[in-house]
C-alpha cells in the first residue's frame, strides 16, 4: 500500500460545535489522496467522540494530553505519510477545491515550500460576513511576516514536507526527547513564529493564491485580557528570532511592534473595548510613526473607530459602524471579484 501525497491534519480541543463540518470540508474535496489525521489534544468536550463517528479509512484519530495548538500539530506531523501536510483547524472549513489548487501550485513551483491561500471570513454558524483576508501572495519577506503574516491563520497552508525537514530541532520538553517543527512552547503566534524560521533559515519560498479557498470561522467570544496574552507571545517571537537572527530583530523591531499593536487594536475594537484600543493605538504609533505613511488607510480607520468605541455610547457608535460598513461594502466586494480576475502567476 502506497502513502498518501497529502496528509491533512486537524488539532482538536474543544470544538464540538463545528468539527463535524471542518472534517466534511476535507472528505469533500475534489483532489482525493489524502489522509486525516485528527489529534485530540486532550478535548475534554464531545469533539472526539464525534469525529469517532465518520467512517472513512482515510482517517486516523491521535489522542494525547493537552499540548496547545503547536503541539497538536508537531504530533500530527510526526504520524504523518504524506509528501505535503495540510492544516486545518477545528473550527474552520476547506472548500471543496482546496487541495487541488494547493497541490498544483507546489508541483508546478519546485522553489516554494508553504503554498497558502486567501481566506473568508464566516460567523459562528457559517455563514459568509462577506469579508475576505487579501494579504500580499508573492515575494514575501521577513519584514511581510513581521508586519502581520500574510498566511493570516493556521487553516491556510499546505506545505513541503522536506521544508518542515529543514527547520525540525530536537528537545525535551515532554519528558523525552522529540523533533519539533512548530515550537510547543508558544500557545499563541506559533505559526509565525515557524514561518519566520522557514524565510531565515532555509531558501524556501512562501506564496499563496488569489482564491479564498479557507473559510475563517470570526468568533465573538473572547476577553480583552486575551489581547495582553498575545501581545506577549509576539514579544517571545520576536526574542527567539532574535536569539539566532540578531540583525533581522534590531532593525525591524519597532516596526514589528508598531504592526502588532495596531493588530491587537483592531481586535480590541472588535471586542468593543474602546480604552484598549485606543492605548494600543498609541503605543503602535509611539513605536513606529511611519505606519501612517505606509499604510495610512487601515491605520487612521483603526485609530478613528478606536476613539469613536472609546468616547461615545455603544448604541450610537454601533449605528456608525452599521452606516460604515453599508458605506464600504460595496467597494470591498468590487474589490475582491476584480481581485479573482486576475492571474497570480
Amino acid at each position: 500500500m502506497t502513502n498518501p501525497t497529502v496528509s491533512a491534519i486537524i488539532p482538536v480541543y474543544g470544538v464540538e460545535k463545528y468539527i463535524a463540518a471542518a472534517v466534511q470540508s476535507v472528505l469533500n474535496q475534489t483532489y482525493s489522496d489524502f489522509e486525516l489525521i485528527i489529534v485530540d489534544d486532550g478535548s475534554r468536550d464531545r469533539s472526539v467522540e464525534i469525529c469517532q463517528q465518520f467512517n472513512d479509512p482515510r482517517i486516523k484519530i491521535v489522542s494525547q494530553a493537552n499540548r496547545g495548538l503547536a503541539g497538536a500539530r508537531n504530533t500530527g506531523i510526526r504520524h504523518a505519510q504524506g509528501e505535503y501536510l495540510a492544516f486545518l483547524d477545528g473550527d474552520d472549513l476547506w472548500l471543496a477545491d482546496k487541495l487541488e489548487k494547493q497541490i498544483a501550485h507546489l508541483e508546478q513551483s519546485p522553489e516554494v515550500g508553504v503554498s497558502f491561500c486567501r481566506s473568508a471570513f464566516i460567523d459562528e454558524y457559517g455563514e459568509s460576513l462577506g469579508t475576505y483576508l487579501m494579504p500580499k501572495l508573492r515575494d514575501i519577506t521577513v519584514v511581510d511576516l513581521l508586519r502581520g503574516s500574510p498566511l493570516g491563520n493556521g487553516s491556510t497552508p499546505v506545505i513541503r514536507r522536506a521544508t518542515l525537514e529543514d527547520i525540525k530541532f530536537q528537545d525535551n520538553l515532554h519528558g523525552s526527547v522529540e523533533d519539533f517543527y512548530f515550537d510547543d512552547r508558544f500557545r499563541r503566534s506559533e505559526d509565525t513564529e515557524c514561518w519566520l524560521r522557514i524565510v531565515l533559515q532555509t531558501q524556501w519560498k512562501i506564496e499563496g493564491l488569489p482564491e479564498a479557498l479557507t473559510l475563517y470561522r470570526v468568533n465573538s467570544g473572547g476577553l480583552s485580557a486575551n489581547l495582553l496574552k498575545q501581545l506577549e507571545s509576539w514579544e517571545q517571537v520576536l526574542d527567539k528570532t532574535r536569539s539566532y537572527a540578531p540583525e533581522v530583530i534590531e532593525r525591524w523591531e519597532k516596526l514589528a511592534k508598531s504592526y502588532q499593536y495596531r493588530y491587537l487594536a483592531r481586535s480590541a475594537v472588535r471586542l468593543k473595548d474602546g480604552s484598549q484600543a485606543v492605548a494600543l493605538m498609541h503605543r503602535a504609533l509611539a513605536a513606529y510613526w511611519p505606519i501612517l505613511l505606509e499604510e495610512p488607510r487601515r491605520t487612521i480607520l483603526t485609530l478613528i473607530a478606536a476613539y469613536l468605541l472609546w468616547l461615545l455610547p455603544k448604541p450610537l457608535y454601533s449605528q456608525v459602524e452599521s452606516l460604515g460598513a453599508k458605506l464600504t461594502g460595496k467597494t470591498q466586494q468590487q474589490r475582491i471579484l476584480k481581485d479573482r480576475t486576475q492571474q497570480a502567476f
